[in-house]
Order: C-alpha cells, then structure tokens, then sequence
C-alpha cells in the first residue's frame, strides 16, 4: 500500500534527484531488485530524504510514472499551440492536422520518455495503484477537444461534442496505426504517416460545416 503519511515537496534539485535515480534503477534492475538504499545512493541523498519525500518505494514508483506523464502532456501542449494556433481557414486544417500528428507520432509517441512509461506501466502494473494505470489519464484528449471547439468556435468546423470528435480523431489516425502496425511510432516505420493523413481527411470530412 502506498504511503499515507504527510509528505515533505522540499528542494526542487533533490526531488528531480530522486526521481531520476529511482527511473535508472526501476529500468535497470526493476522495482523489487531496487532498494531505497541505492536510489538514495545514487541521488546523493540520504535514504531518510527519500523517505521524507516519497513515503515509500511504491509511492516513489508512482511519482516516477507520473513525472513521465506531466512531460508527456507537456509535449502534447506545446505541439498543439505551435501546430494549430494560428489556423483561420478551412482549407489550412488537412495540413496542420497533419503536421500536430507528425509531430506527436515522432516527438511523443517516438521518445525515450515514452518509451519509458509503456515499460514502466508494464512491468510494474503490480506496484502502481490499479491495472492499466495511466499518468496521463484524459487531459490530452481535453486538450484536443479544446482545440477543436475552438475551430468551431470560428466557424472553421462543426463540432457538436468536442470530446467526442477528439475520441474519433484520435482513434482514427493514432488508434488505426496502432491497430494495423502494432505501433504509431512514425520515427521507426514510415508507414504511420500515410495512415495519419487518411485519417486526417477521413475526420474532416465528417466534421467540416454544413456536414450535419
């Protein structure tokens, strides 16, 4: 069970310490063979640090998975704002859509701190609070939905349920990838991209205005 005793935020260095030693660790010799010892060891804290800071090793597992996340979503935000900001026409949407695909399919879903997390969630289900835990839970799909309610917004789309269209663009671009190659890594099998643009169209064609 993790730990329920108050915890201390304490110095912003240490803490990035701490996790970072305790990532290297739990990929390298997995959660049990890791010892709070040697995650204070190689964080160049004392063990009572950890402690004071995490709780326990599962809480520090945890915070591990869920840093992971926060950079992850970090990334989503930051392709969106400089891929689909400063969209004002229809005919625009194929390519930035495109492009904010791309972008997460290589900088994201491409990266070693992706990576990461997928090893993570599954190796160590067991020690995380449930089966399937997700650090990142649904903000990026809110994030997309937002985007989407803003081109409805502009008269750009007509988008009656933003979170469902969000749903629906992701399953078609990312989820068709993942289901016919097992991966939408577009870093390491260029046969994402040609998926992603028909989904791509396949979602505007749905939802460009006078559609309903």
């Amino acid at each position: 069970m993790p730990t329920t005793k108050t915890l201390r935020e304490g110095s912003t260095p240490k803490r990035a310490a701490i996790l970072a030693a305790a990532r290297e660790l739990f990929l390298s010799d997995g959660f049990d063979r890791s010892s709070v010892d040697a995650v204070a060891g190689r964080a160049g804290v004392s063990k009572r640090t950890v402690y004071d800071y995490f709780g326990d090793k599962q809480t520090l597992l945890q915070a591990v998975v869920d840093s992971i996340g926060r950079s992850l979503i970090a990334t989503i935000g930051r392709t969106l704002d400089e891929t689909l900001t400063d969209v004002t026409e229809f005919t625009e949407l194929e390519d930035a859509l495109v492009a904010f695909s791309m972008t997460i399919a290589t900088d994201m879903l491409g990266s070693g701190e992706y990576a990461t997390l997928q090893r993570l969630v599954r190796t160590e289900s067991g020690h995380l609070p449930h089966r399937g835990y997700n650090s990142m839970a649904d903000t990026p799909d809110e994030a997309i939905a937002e985007r989407f309610a803003a081109f409805a917004a502009a008269g750009l789309l007509e988008v009656p349920d933003p979170r469902l269209a969000a749903d629906q663009f992701i399953a078609l671009t990312f989820g068709v990838a993942l289901d016919r190659l097992g991966s939408a890594n577009a870093t390491e099998d260029a046969r994402v991209r040609p998926l992603v643009v028909e989904g791509v169209r396949t979602f505007l064609r749905a939802y460009r205005t006078g559609q309903r």
